[in-house]
């Protein structure tokens, strides 16, 4: 315990020398986000709850507080909220009926031992959790892509106020394409560093590679990574385009009012 308050002071004081009141709100942020998380697991263990729905709701929540209370409330956050949203939505679609071809909700074989004493017959959809998962998953991703897009975009606007909405979108996509291929990189490489120790047990069990493959625990946290790069994918136009039109839109309503 003593060790996570260090980290967490150590944390706490980079983040402020390198972010100022910005760092400050984000680590902040992280308690808000970790409470949120907890409050979804709780209702979700409600037989009654649609977990989906739930997760929909903890998912703005945590944009809002992701993009709102860190950034603050102006024209790449708005922007990026809408775009979080729309691709939520499109997503959502995509991953229930991944979820119910693949079958990859509930546990697999290698985690049956230690449920063995625990009963299965809860009430609770696991097609649904195992959606709510995948959704909850690729949150962070998409709303960090979004204000990594409008963030820069602005910028661009602000230097160059004459630059037309297909160049401020060109320059959205080619921000975006950097940021696509290092985020995905990073959402691999996580699962590898995370599931170190289930990798190492596949190869004291000698799995085949085949096997490997085609284990549930193994293929769900691999379709967790592939839709959230969907995700990070889907975002980029998405987010560039409709921060191109906003920005576009309101430098012609003000020239049009200072024209009257």
């Amino acid at each position: 315990m003593n060790m996570l308050f260090i980290l967490a002071v150590i944390l706490f004081v980079l983040m402020v020398v390198i972010g100022g009141r910005k760092g400050a709100r984000s680590f902040i942020a992280l308690f808000f986000n970790f409470g949120v998380l907890l409050l979804t697991i709780l209702f979700m263990t409600d037989p009654h709850v649609n977990p989906v729905i739930l997760t929909l709701i903890a998912c703005a929540i945590i944009s809002c507080i992701n993009l709102f209370y860190i950034n603050e409330v102006n024209s790449k956050t708005k922007t990026a909220f809408v775009s979080t949203v729309i691709t939520i939505a499109i997503l959502i679609i995509f991953i229930n009926v991944l979820t119910k071809m693949s079958m990859i909700q509930g546990f697999g074989e290698e985690q049956i031992e230690e449920l063995n004493i625990f009963s299965l017959y809860i009430g609770v959809d696991f097609v649904k959790v195992g959606t709510s998962m995948i959704i909850m998953s690729t949150i962070g991703a998409i709303t960090d892509v979004a204000i990594s897009i409008t963030s820069p975009m602005r910028e661009i606007f602000r230097h160059h106020p004459n630059i037309s909405r297909g160049e401020l979108f060109k320059s959205g996509i080619n921000i975006g394409r950097d940021i696509l291929g290092s985020n995905t990189n990073t959402l691999f490489f996580a699962f590898f560093g995370s599931y170190m120790g289930l990798l190492i047990w596949f190869k004291d069990m000698t799995y085949s590679l085949g096997e490997i493959v085609n284990s549930k625990v193994f293929t769900g946290e691999m379709m967790i990574i592939l839709c959230a790069g969907i995700g990070i994918a889907l975002i980029t136009p998405i987010a560039a385009w409709i921060n191109a039109v906003y920005l576009v839109r309101r430098r012609e309503k003000a020239a049009s009012s200072q024209q009257e």
